[in-house]
């Protein structure tokens, strides 16, 4: 933020550039905790070194991100230090607050709106999976990685049985074995991550697959299902598979580093 621009170099070519070498950072510090962690089972001091350098790299990359093109921060920077009219770039006109300044959310919005006129399909594809990439944490990064090849891991919810046989309140949602597989580190969490990842529209839930019948046995005597089942007087599980969606397919595509 404090290094001088090129000439005719805006936030927005800033943030594509950053996004192109922080997909590349992200992704290859996901797969290869995965894969070391496979290759080297047992050997702590060599995983702890990986996740060391993993939540490092992203880490960093977080706060570049931060840093870089978010319009909420560049509002608020520039309303701290403002005596300019209420115009951002001059393209989108702001409304001024009460002391002559331009309000954060008002001057986040323009911030956008002028990004949109300039942006080309690749540049909005690029911000846009840096929006993406600053949400994940290091654990939904590695979840990701797991996914990334197509491979449908199983989930289930815990719910509450009701008296006629049909579901009532839900206590669980999303347990799956991804979590084991992508070596995470906090494996009680991966619930939240992989509904956050359903959320981010990274990842597909679909029904159940017979064919995973094996995992589906496994899963359920994991911890944190099994903990979950104890809050209810009669559980139901209710089995669905969870796979890498469409976007999330496209968004690990940008971000891997093996086709760089």
């Amino acid at each position: 933020m404090n290094a001088e621009r090129p000439s005719g170099r805006g936030a927005a070519d800033d943030v594509a550039d950053l996004a192109r070498r922080a997909g590349q950072l992200a992704g290859w510090a996901a797969r290869t905790g995965v894969a070391l962690g496979r290759k080297l089972p047992g050997v702590e001091t060599a995983e702890r070194s990986v996740r060391q350098v993993e939540r490092q790299l992203l880490t960093e990359l977080r706060r570049r991100l931060d840093e870089v093109d978010d319009p909420y921060h560049a509002a608020l920077t520039a309303a701290s230090a403002m005596h300019r009219p209420a115009a951002v770039e001059a393209t989108v006109t702001l409304v001024p607050a009460r002391d002559n300044h331009a309000e954060p959310l008002r001057a986040a919005m323009a911030e956008l709106l002028n990004h949109s006129i300039g942006f080309g399909r690749e540049r909005a594809r690029e911000y846009f999976y840096a929006i993406i990439l600053r949400q994940l944490t290091p654990d939904e990064a590695r979840i990701l990685s797991a996914l990334s090849d197509g491979s449908p891991f199983p989930a289930v919810d815990v719910v509450e049985r009701t008296g006629l046989g049909g579901n009532g309140r839900v206590v669980l949602r999303n347990a799956s074995t991804v979590g084991k597989a992508a070596g995470v580190s906090l494996p009680d969490q991966v619930p939240g991550y992989v509904t956050r990842l359903i959320g981010l529209g990274l990842v597909d839930l679909d029904e159940e697959v017979p064919s995973l019948e094996t995992q589906y046995e496994i899963l359920l005597t994991d911890e944190t299902v099994r903990e979950a089942e104890k809050h209810v007087r009669r559980a139901k599980f209710v089995r669905r598979t969870i796979h890498v969606s469409r976007l999330g397919a496209q968004f690990w595509q940008a971000c891997d580093p093996s086709l760089g």
